[in-house]
């Protein structure tokens, strides 16, 4: 497909899922408000916290994680299964079971284990038997109305949880840094939108680089859940294939793998990373990126907008989003269903123990 003819995306793209990219900034600034009313959890004697999610209610977990790392003083920990470790045990532990539909089975199950093991305990979703099992066990339920995918969601799944954990005291308040990288999101975005020819869209450029490549993305510190958000966005957007390393831990292996290049040429590896990423680790993006481009592989970079961390994770997440949307146009995929996962869903519900 012709990237500048985007009047003929609506064909591709029926339920919307551009208008929900679109929409992100305003849905990042709504669910901080959104958040500020909600009933919350005593969090007197608390020693640590696990976000138990799935997808796109798991992602906004990982953001959070990330970005607090360096103010929280209690571990937050983000699960993804039907199980919670020996530690998660008692009043000590907060469980935050975040399901966008309210009927994640991996979710319902990490709660139900969350009652009997005795923690305290919040939810997050737009309904379901989530909130119908809060409701019965009297915890708080932090609901918000969202119709659309779980992955287009992410500002609710990030933005009540920051919200959360402010109002708690467990995190300095974020208003002014939410409001400052809703800001950069819309500026960044005058330059992505959908009208914007590809000679001046660098998010319509970098999707025409990936077309009939597996791609890799690589990025650390607070960025570090945004190469994972590309890489799912690229598989549930684009239906692409797609990997993340994080460094510096890649740099102790993946690069071993460059030593025989010809299974990675039909490959393209994407380096993300900001102001605020460690100095060495902004050495080593630039030192590993070169390691690649002497095998003769193909790469590109990112570097995030913003005069904030919190605006760095969120300028490269909202590019990502772009850019996946761009390359199933590019595919001539509709960007919204995801029939494999259902397919999956629905196999496992018929065979359920």
């Amino acid at each position: 497909m012709d990237l500048n003819d985007f009047a003929s995306f609506k064909k591709l793209d029926p339920q919307n899922m551009l208008g929900e990219i679109d929409n992100l900034p305003r849905q990042l600034q709504s669910a901080w408000e959104l958040g500020q009313q909600p009933p919350l959890p005593d969090v007197r004697g608390l020693s640590r916290i696990l976000i138990s999610g799935m997808g796109g209610s798991a992602i906004g977990a990982d953001l959070l994680s990330a970005y607090i790392a360096p103010t929280c003083k209690l571990p937050v920990i983000v699960q993804r299964d039907y199980t919670l470790p020996a530690w998660a045990d008692g009043p000590e532990t907060l469980v935050i079971a975040s399901s966008h539909s309210g009927n994640t089975e991996e979710t319902l199950a990490a709660f139900e284990a969350a009652v009997q093991a005795g923690c305290r305990l919040m939810a997050v979703c737009t309904g379901g038997e989530l909130e119908q099992r809060a409701k019965a066990h009297k915890v708080p339920v932090w609901k918000f109305t969202h119709a659309g995918q779980p992955r287009a969601a992410v500002g609710f799944s990030f933005g009540l949880l920051l919200a959360a954990f402010a109002r708690l005291g467990l995190v300095p308040d974020s208003e002014k840094d939410i409001l400052e990288a809703v800001a950069d999101m819309r500026s960044q975005q005058e330059t992505l939108r959908a009208d914007i020819p590809v000679a001046e869209n660098p998010a319509k450029r970098m999707a025409g680089q990936l077309v009939g490549r597996w791609v890799n993305v690589y990025a650390s510190g607070q960025l570090s859940p945004v190469a994972r958000r590309w890489k799912g966005q690229l598989n549930e957007i684009a239906k692409s294939g797609a990997g993340f390393e994080l460094l510096p831990e890649a740099d102790h292996n993946a690069l071993a793998g460059l030593e025989n290049p010809a299974v990675l040429m039909q490959t393209m590896t994407l380096f993300l990373h900001a102001p605020s990423d460690h100095p060495r680790n902004l050495m080593r993006t630039e030192l590993t990126r070169q390691g690649f481009m002497v095998q003769g592989l193909n790469t590109d970079v990112f570097a995030a907008n913003g005069e904030s961390p919190l605006a760095h994770i969120w300028t490269a997440l909202h590019f990502g989003d772009y850019m996946a949307y761009y390359l199933a146009m590019e595919y001539g995929m509709d960007p919204t269903p995801v029939d494999a996962l259902q397919n999956l869903k629905a196999a496992l519900k018929a065979a359920k123990m």
